[in-house]
């Protein structure tokens, strides 16, 4: 069975970083957890919000609870609100559907984990969260 190690979670946050700052986004913050939901490893920009953790772990948390895109999942929410805003309440907060998170797949598609980002529009924290997983040899979704 594959996991998600911490050396692919490091590769992922600093190839995410490094696209943040070439293309000159604001301060970021990347979560990387696990197939369970469990932190793998985190890193905040210098000058990022002190929100940045608890909305880039969110977002990582319901992709991978979910098994698809947090672009996926807010799409799912504008046609079902009820369900997502109760999911969010379940879960105590640890669930945010906006843009901004993938989730991380091995080489045969099986979901290791997710990344999420929050610091720039969620377009610009997908993107940086794609070019991480792409880093990391991974596949992503």
């Amino acid at each position: 069975m594959t996991s998600l190690t911490l050396d692919q979670a490091n590769t992922i946050i600093a190839a995410a970083l490094a696209r943040s700052r070439a293309s000159g986004f604001k301060p970021m913050g990347i979560a990387v957890l696990d197939a369970a939901g469990h932190l793998k490893a985190f890193a905040s920009e210098d000058g990022a919000s002190m929100f940045r953790f608890d909305v880039a772990r969110a977002k990582a948390w319901g992709a991978v609870g979910m098994g698809a895109s947090s672009r996926t999942l807010a799409e799912r929410a504008k046609d079902n609100p009820n369900f997502f805003v109760s999911l969010s309440a379940t879960a105590q907060g640890r669930f945010l559907p906006q843009t901004g998170a993938v989730v991380i797949k091995d080489a045969s598609g099986r979901v290791i984990g997710a990344v999420g980002a929050s610091g720039g529009t969620g377009e610009e924290d997908e993107l940086i969260c794609i070019a991480g997983a792409e880093a990391a040899g991974l596949k992503h979704g």
